[in-house]
């Protein structure tokens, strides 16, 4: 099904009032209003406020699903790299989504991707668990990919600037990634 592009910028600056506000601090008439449209507008492409997050986040949440689905098994080095690279892209592309599933996902729990996304993540966790020997290396894993999220999707509000899709910092988050999981290679 293809949502129309009027549908596909009201998703987009719906990602942006919740991901700023939080959703319980945004109104579809806040939503309608940054939109440039009445609140009938809204209405008329999205029943409530949980069904426009529904649908704003369901891209990220397919997309995390075929991430948490390359996670690599075999402890291949350049695949792990590669998932290092598709992780990283994947924050660029969702930031904002990826903002909602860690600062509110609990609270969003009853709408159906956010919960989807919550159980992906479980689901990556224990992966992360099965294949990563050793407490300190999960740990460092972990903090390795949350940390790259966090610099992504919350810079704005500890920063004036936020940290635009450049190929610098791109590339700074890779090295620095993969320099943090440089001794948590998957078990062999």
């Amino acid at each position: 099904m293809t949502v129309p592009s009027s549908a596909l910028a009201l998703q987009r600056i719906a990602l942006e009032q919740f991901a700023t506000a939080g959703f319980g601090g945004t109104s579809l008439g806040s939503i309608a209003q940054a939109a440039g449209l009445s609140k009938s507008s809204v209405l008329y492409h999205y029943e409530s406020k949980e069904a426009l997050l529904a649908a704003a986040v369901q891209p990220a949440v397919d997309a995390l699903g075929a991430l948490v689905a390359g996670y690599p098994g075999d402890g291949n080095p350049d695949e792990h790299d590669r998932f290092v690279e598709r992780f990283i892209d994947y924050l660029f592309a969702h930031r904002l989504a990826v903002h909602l599933f860690m600062n509110q996902g609990r609270f969003l729990q009853h709408i159906e991707p956010v919960a989807t996304a919550d159980a992906l993540l479980q689901r990556f966790a224990e992966a992360i668990a099965d294949r990563i020997p050793g407490v300190e290396d999960r740990i460092r894993f972990g903090v390795a990919l949350a940390g790259a999220a966090y610099s992504l999707v919350a810079a704005a509000n500890w920063s004036s600037e936020e940290l635009a899709d450049t190929d610098d910092v791109r590339d700074a988050l890779l090295r620095t990634v993969s320099s943090l999981l440089s001794s948590s290679q998957p078990a062999r």
